[in-house]
């Protein structure tokens, strides 16, 4: 009969043990009254949205998809056809202030030599006419380096019956220099010859010389008949020049005493 008496009070044990179980369970799970259910709060990570700055809004007193005015002077002025005719007008006028710089230099170096305000050199040009009676002399013309220094035309026989015409003496820039001519003569056969008359000979040349420093440089324009009898006479007016150089100083007289020597 203990037996029986031993199980009933572990029973009753064991039932007190899951009742006082039970009732911690409930007082942990029960709700406090006047609780408010919490909210979810946002991730930390989440970056807060971005406010517009003031650099990218749009300026004020434009109305937005409106075309950009560009800036005086940009690109857009480069481009311009007006501006760059304007440039190209101001090349134009430049270059040509230039030349007629330039121009008005030569002119004044051509004036400077002429007249002889430059020593050191001297040149003496001279036209002298060997020509038969066949052929008279209408018009003559020399220029020196461009610049003319004898032009005339046969008036009354003032040219065609001088033998020897002094073109030019005087002082010149020591260097090299060229020389032109252009002469005409007319026909003036008779007899056989007279077909001369309706003829016109033109002779045109160029020579270049060097005038040295110190010395006198002179230069013969001759003018001849080339060939002989069995040549024709329309072949035979013809030119040469003939050089002679000497110094200043031997044009003046000799020492008394060089003299007697």
């Amino acid at each position: 009969m203990l037996k029986p008496r031993t199980n009933f009070a572990h029973l009753a044990l064991m039932t007190m043990v899951v009742s006082v179980s039970l009732s911690a369970a409930a007082q942990q799970g029960a709700k406090p009254k006047g609780a408010k259910k919490p909210k979810p709060t946002p991730a930390a990570s989440a970056a807060p949205t971005p406010s517009p700055s003031p650099a990218a809004a749009e300026p004020a007193g434009t109305s937005p998809g409106a075309p950009a005015t560009p800036a005086p002077g940009g690109a857009a002025g480069v481009d311009d056809p007006a501006v760059r005719m304007r440039g190209l007008e101001e090349r134009v006028n430049d270059l040509k202030e230039k030349i007629f710089r330039s121009k008005a230099r030569l002119m004044l170096l051509r004036e400077t030599v002429l007249s002889g305000s430059i020593a050191g050199a001297k040149a003496t040009l001279v036209h002298e006419n060997l020509m038969g009676s066949n052929f008279v002399l209408e018009s003559a013309s020399y220029s020196l380096d461009g610049a003319p220094v004898f032009n005339k035309v046969d008036s009354e026989g003032d040219l065609a019956d001088r033998e020897r015409i002094e073109l030019f003496t005087g002082s010149i820039v020591p260097g090299n220099h060229n020389m032109a001519v252009n002469l005409v003569y007319r026909g003036s056969g008779f007899g056989v010859f007279s077909y001369l008359k309706g003829y016109k000979f033109k002779i045109r040349s160029s020579y270049a010389f060097t005038a040295e420093e110190g010395k006198v440089t002179t230069v013969k324009v001759v003018a001849y008949e080339k060939g002989g009898i069995t040549t024709d006479l329309q072949d035979r007016p013809a030119i040469r020049y003939d050089v002679d150089v000497k110094t200043e100083s031997s044009d003046a007289p000799a020492p008394a005493a060089a003299a007697a020597k």
